[in-house]
């Protein structure tokens, strides 16, 4: 879908122009989201440039990913998408610019682009150029990651206090703890952490590239919003750092206390086994089948017999809860 953005007084304009109908040459922005071969021949044939493909925008290289041609900056990068969701993905975008105007090929629609389209519509003073409005691209992608890597800090803080947390003596540990739920919640987390580390590293090459360039492609207060950019998403990687870390050590603490969890029952199935032993001994010697069993004849052998079994297992329960083994 081909959609062009043309200044007007309050906003940018949307318009969606037919099939047969030429180019809009006053638009600011074309947007090309979804891209038909039909989409990427009329583009090419109005502005003497080459869309990349979408196995072109994939690759890693900076060659391929930032680079002049014919006059145009053509600067893609990785954008997370589907922050919302438990599995975010990574996707990538394509921002060319061409004179005074932007050109964007995609084949998402992430939060941020639907953000920057409302605003724009409603503030022309920040809509003035195509760098203007790429610069304000940028931003939301930024901001977007930002207010998710708060997200993110915010359940890491809850998830520590939950595996953390005191329990009472008298409250069994395993029965307020899910710690298979634990797991998968940080399993998410560390996903959406590293998808975001990823496309604020390729969002901090293309700010590089873009201020690496003439004065005649962008603005002074364009440059100085870049700056700005720049700054943010390399303090922005230093967090995202910070958290995976802390997703690390949560990991680890987790299966730390399933490990506990496991070697408290371990123990009681032990103890149990220690104190039921002693008077199986005492009841397999009296079962025996011999007739020369001198407590077989004893009016009082049944109780004495009950009170050996008894008395095996109270003494090396006392002596466990003595040596603070229980």
């Amino acid at each position: 879908m081909l959609s062009a953005f043309l200044p007007g007084s309050i906003g940018l304009t949307r318009v969606e122009p037919d099939c047969e109908a030429a180019l809009p040459k006053e638009a600011l922005w074309l947007d090309l989201r979804d891209p038909t071969p039909a989409d990427e021949k009329r583009l090419e044939a109005s502005f003497g440039i080459d869309i990349p493909t979408r196995e072109e925008m994939r690759e890693i290289e900076s060659s391929n990913r930032l680079y002049e041609d014919g006059g145009a900056l053509f600067m893609t990068s990785t954008v997370v998408t589907k922050l919302d969701s438990d599995l975010p993905e990574s996707a990538q975008v394509t921002f060319i610019l061409s004179g005074s105007r932007l050109i964007t090929v995609r084949y998402v629609d992430p939060l941020p682009f639907r953000r920057f389209i409302a605003y724009a519509e409603r503030h022309a003073a920040n809509c003035t150029s195509g760098a203007a409005i790429f610069a304000g691209l940028l931003e939301a992608i930024i901001n977007r990651i930002a207010d998710v890597l708060e997200r993110a800090g915010s359940e890491l803080d809850a998830e520590s206090a939950d595996i953390f947390a005191h329990t009472s003596p008298g409250r069994r540990r395993s029965a307020s703890r899910d710690f298979r739920g634990f797991l998968e919640r940080l399993g998410q987390n560390g996903e959406l952490l590293s998808k975001s580390r990823e496309s604020l590293v390729s969002l901090g090459r293309l700010l590089a590239f873009a201020q690496q360039q003439p004065a005649n492609y962008f603005a002074q207060d364009v440059r100085a919003r870049f700056r700005m950019l720049s700054r943010d998403a390399l303090a922005m990687s230093d967090h995202v750092s910070f958290l995976n870390t802390k997703v690390q050590f949560l990991l680890d603490a987790t299966l730390g206390m399933v490990n506990i969890e496991q070697n408290a029952i371990i123990k009681i199935f032990s103890v149990a086994a220690v104190v039921f032993l002693p008077p199986t001994l005492v009841a397999s010697i009296y079962g025996m089948n011999f007739h020369r069993i001198p407590e077989l004849s004893w009016a009082a052998g049944y109780p004495y017999a009950l009170g050996m079994m008894v008395a095996s297992a109270v003494l090396p329960y006392m002596w466990f809860k003595r040596k603070g083994w229980l």
